[in-house]
Formats: structure tokens, C-alpha cells, sequence
């Protein structure tokens, strides 16, 4: 059983499944897998493409929906209100669902009416189509003036590993009742290969990855989804739940003393991350 962090805006599963770049018959059968190991948060969005395959893994898994964690998201060129109700519904209906468990808005957009996309993602709160809303992407300064809009924000999803700080946004988060999820957990891979991971996961009798996750799932209110398309992958990650309480404060030291500006998502519309 995966435990949840759970606040008076949200309850999601402490360990999530990342299905960017999952797709078709492969990506189906991965997600299944999922599902079937115990995920029960599956992290998706419109601009994966693949939210028709997560949502034929879902219903083909028979898990109830309510045991079921649904999260997707709305591209940055799609903020407009209009746009946003649109967007919305077209997941839903891709995914075969009735509503979502958490709806973001996936990338801050240059020049956005901030307010008037919050109080679209509040409506569709307010009409069932979503269980909670938050944001992705955002930087301290944007995400304290979205908090400030008034709007029940209940998760940030950015990227977040052992090399890459993001106190900045725990300390807005946390307070305010939100989960953080971090995608991106391994950093693509780079975890797996670094050396005071590997020391660390020698020494406990697990990988370096696992450590990874494990220092993740330590924090307060962090939720890392990382993406495995293997079984035996997705059962190695599922494990780091329990070397979690393993990590010694010496362990704990090493990982903070790693390099903390070695950020690996940073497409060309980024907003400014020291805003």
C-alpha cells in the first residue's frame, strides 16, 4: 500500500507513475503493469499524447475508480478560459473519465491572464469535472502571486532531484497545504550513475535510483513520479518507499552537499526560475 500525503486541499499517493513518452500498445501494457504492482497515481497531460492509452490501462485494469489517482494537465498555448473548459473536457474524455483527481496547468505562458485561468480551473472544480487544482512549472514568485489570487491551489509539479534545489518552493508549498510533485526524480538517468548514489545504495543493498527516490520520499509533502515503462523498474521504484527510513543523517549530508543548479527541463519557453 502506497501512503498518501494527505492536507485539507488534496490526497494523493506519496509515489506516482510518470507516463511521458509511454505510448501504445507498449505504453498500455506498462501502465497496466503499474496498476498492477499497486500505483495508483498515474501522471498524464494533454501534450503527451497518450491519455487514450492510460485511460484503456485504467479501465482494462478493472481497478475501481476511486481507488484510482488521475492527474493531466493543459498546455501553455491553450490558457484562454475557453480553452482551458475545452481542454479539459477532451482529456476526460480521452482518458474515459468522468472527472479528475487533479488538473494543473502545465507551463506558465508569457503575457497569460493568470487570474482568469484560475478561476477556470476553479469552475470546473466547482462543477465536479476536478477534484483539485494546482500548477506546474512555476517559479516562487508566479506561484505566490497565483496562492494570492485566492485560488485553492493544491500541487506544484516541477522538476526536482538530489542535484537540483527547490527549498524556494517547499518553503510556499508546504504552508500552504500542497503537495509537490517531482517529475524528473532521476534526472533522467543521471541519478543512477552518480557516485555518492551509488556509495549510498552499496551500502543499503539497493541502487543508486532507489536512493534517489528514497531522499525524495523523506520530505515533507514530496511526491516523486517517475517514468518506468519495465516491470522491473516499476517494482524497484515502488521499493524505495521502504529504504526511505533507512537513510542515516551521514547519507542525508552527502546528498545535500551534491550539486543543486543541474536542472535538465528547460525548454525554450521557460519562465525566468529565479523569479
Amino acid at each position: 500500500m502506497i501512503p498518501k500525503y494527505t492536507t485539507d486541499r488534496i490526497s494523493i499517493p506519496r509515489l506516482g507513475l510518470g507516463t511521458w513518452r509511454l505510448a501504445g500498445a507498449s505504453g498500455q501494457a506498462a501502465v497496466e503493469s503499474a496498476i498492477g504492482l499497486g500505483y495508483r497515481h498515474l501522471d498524464t497531460a494533454e501534450m503527451y499524447g497518450n491519455e487514450e492509452m492510460v485511460g484503456m490501462a485504467l479501465a482494462a485494469s478493472g481497478l475501481p475508480r476511486a481507488e484510482a489517482f488521475v492527474t493531466s494537465k493543459v498546455w501553455w498555448t491553450n490558457l484562454a478560459p475557453d480553452a482551458i473548459r475545452t481542454c479539459c473536457g477532451m482529456s476526460l474524455r480521452r482518458l474515459g473519465l468522468d472527472y479528475l483527481d487533479l488538473y494543473l496547468i502545465h507551463w506558465p505562458a508569457k503575457g497569460m491572464d493568470l487570474g482568469a485561468a484560475l478561476d477556470t480551473l476553479v469552475a470546473l472544480k466547482e462543477e465536479g469535472l476536478v477534484r483539485a487544482i494546482g500548477v506546474a512549472n512555476f517559479p516562487a514568485g508566479l506561484l505566490r502571486k497565483a496562492l494570492a489570487h485566492g485560488a485553492p491551489l493544491a500541487c506544484l509539479q516541477v522538476e526536482y532531484h538530489a542535484m537540483l534545489d527547490q527549498s524556494r518552493l517547499l518553503e510556499i508549498t508546504r504552508p500552504a497545504g500542497m503537495a509537490l510533485t517531482a517529475y524528473s526524480p532521476l534526472a533522467q538517468g543521471r541519478m543512477a550513475q552518480d557516485p555518492v548514489m551509488m556509495a549510498i545504495g552499496e551500502r543499503l543493498g539497493v541502487t543508486a535510483g532507489q536512493v534517489a527516490l528514497a531522499w525524495l520520499l523523506r520530505q515533507e509533502g514530496v511526491v516523486p513520479i517517475p517514468k518506468a515503462g519495465r516491470r522491473e523498474s516499476q517494482a524497484a521504484n515502488l521499493a524505495a518507499i521502504d529504504v526511505a527510513p533507512l537513510l542515516t543523517e551521514d547519507d542525508l549530508a552527502a546528498i545535500a552537499a551534491l550539486p543543486k543548479d543541474r536542472r535538465v527541463v528547460n525548454p525554450a519557453f521557460h519562465p525566468d526560475w529565479a523569479a
